[in-house]
């Protein structure tokens, strides 16, 4: 794949190079940022995708999602400053309006939105789930392999509530960099752990049977079920690379500590390179052997569908990573939701004291902090909503497969190459403009297939499922 061209940008009267601290290793932040958004909830589930998939189709996906983020990413990165006067844009939001405008900005806004609330719901499950999962392996080591040891979700999603409230209280990404790297450092610590315990049960003489096309139909399913099942998998593994929601917001944090040389740009473009790059490694590595470890009977998130029994600290450990990853990852998710809300509330009410900030006070690991009333009583109410809304629906390979076939196709594909055949000026119909269109549909017709199969698993759920109920 090549590489496109970035276009001149105008320079912009925000463009302070002055301003920049140009501290050494930036763009190595930036990768932590899109290490910690990308790995999460999503690689739990890949080997569940692969069984569904089979070895061929399964990894044809991984490769193909992968490279497919990684060129609308690096489109995105060269679309971060309005095309006629330079200035920045500090959102996802604001990228869209100054490059197309209309009702593409509308369009834009409801589907990044709806994905991130909907990704801070998803993780809010899956955190809960890894808390749950801890709980039981314990009662599995004492009482046997064999015994129930249930454990409700509820408390846990309640306990994690209340760490995100702590932390949402964070103005803002820069201040999160610690955060991010932490997390970025458990998503390594859990997916090697996983990796290592698929090894030792393939070592271990475990071979159940795997298949170049996946589970079997009239063996395994039935054959609308092998249809569904396959749709949904799709969904999972696009929700596993979604992070160009945030790409804007990680590069706008950033860029007045990015050197002037070379521009914010390439050094994102570097940023997203080496965390796709890392990401899709451990993906395939995940997916591959845990599918070769458990076979067509693949749980739905191979650290907390009890494949693996012993040795039961260890996987308490990799949940516990688990959990830390996804404290991060849900601060680098909410971030945008929040700043929009604030600001918005801000130029509204700008001499408000409730909208006003405290004087900056000097706090370990988080820099200046100023308090606000507003970000208090918003943030709050945003992570209890979620954490409710958690416990209503807490269907974790059903939500995380409607949240990336939903997502995928707009943020991901759709508007990052509309927007650079509009800067680029790519006349209709040439050979440039005919393929890219045909990636859109493409990809189009993905997102709708995995959109199907989540919808008819989440509708199956549902039936049997009564709310506040989750049971692990």
């Amino acid at each position: 794949m090549d590489e496109t061209s970035k276009p001149t940008m105008v320079p912009s009267v925000d463009d302070d190079s002055s301003k920049r601290t140009g501290k050494p290793g930036t763009w190595v932040s930036a990768s932590a940022h899109i290490i910690t958004a990308v790995i999460g909830s999503g690689v739990l589930s890949l080997s569940w995708a692969i069984a569904q998939l089979g070895w061929i189709a399964g990894l044809i996906a991984l490769v193909f999602f992968s490279a497919v983020t990684w060129f609308t990413s690096i489109l995105l990165a060269d679309c971060c400053r309005d095309p006629v006067s330079g200035a920045r844009c500090s959102c996802y939001m604001d990228v869209v309006k100054s490059n197309l405008g209309g009702i593409n900005t509308k369009f834009c806004g409801i589907a990044q939105y709806v994905n991130l609330v909907g990704t801070t719901i998803g993780y809010s499950i899956t955190s809960a789930i890894s808390m749950a999962a801890i709980k039981r392996s314990g009662c599995f080591h004492n009482r046997g392999h064999s015994a129930g040891c249930h454990v409700k979700n509820n408390k846990f999603m309640i306990i994690f509530g209340i760490i995100e409230i702590a932390l949402s209280q964070i103005p803002d990404f820069n201040e999160l960099s610690w955060l991010s790297v932490l997390a970025a450092v458990m998503s390594f610590g859990y997916s090697i752990i996983g990796l290592g315990l698929s090894i030792a049960k393939v070592v271990g003489g475990s071979h159940p049977r795997t298949s170049l096309t996946g589970t079997t139909v009239g063996v395994d399913v039935t054959k609308w079920q092998k249809i569904w099942n396959c749709s949904e998998a799709l969904g999972n593994i696009a929700f596993s690379y979604a992070f160009s929601t945030v790409l804007i917001e990680i590069q706008a944090s950033l860029l007045d500590t990015l050197k002037s040389s070379p521009p914010e740009n390439e050094s994102m473009k570097k940023a997203t390179s080496a965390g796709i790059s890392i990401t899709t490694m451990f993906y395939i590595s995940c997916g591959s052997l845990g599918y070769a470890a458990f076979g067509s009977n693949a749980p739905g998130n191979f650290l907390t569908g009890f494949g693996f029994f012993e040795p039961y600290w260890l996987i308490d450990i990799a949940n516990m990573f688990i959990i830390v990853h996804l404290v991060g990852a849900y601060q680098v998710f909410c971030q945008p939701i929040f700043n929009r809300v604030e600001d918005w509330c801000i130029s509204q009410w700008p001499d408000n004291s409730f909208t006003k900030e405290s004087s900056p006070v000097k706090l370990p690991l988080f820099g200046d902090y100023t308090f606000s009333t507003l970000r208090l009583v918003w943030r709050t109410a945003y992570v209890i909503t979620t954490v409710v809304v958690a416990m209503i629906l807490p269907f974790f390979n059903g939500i995380l497969g409607l949240l990336g076939a939903v997502s995928f196709w707009p943020l991901t594909v759709y508007f990052p190459i509309r927007m650079h055949i509009s800067r680029e000026n790519i006349p209709p119909f040439c050979w440039k403009w005919i393929w890219l269109n045909i990636l859109v549909v493409v990809c189009l017709v993905i997102s709708l297939l995995a959109a199907a199969g989540s919808i008819a698993a989440i509708s199956k759920d549902l039936s049997t499922y009564k709310p506040f109920n989750s049971v692990s």
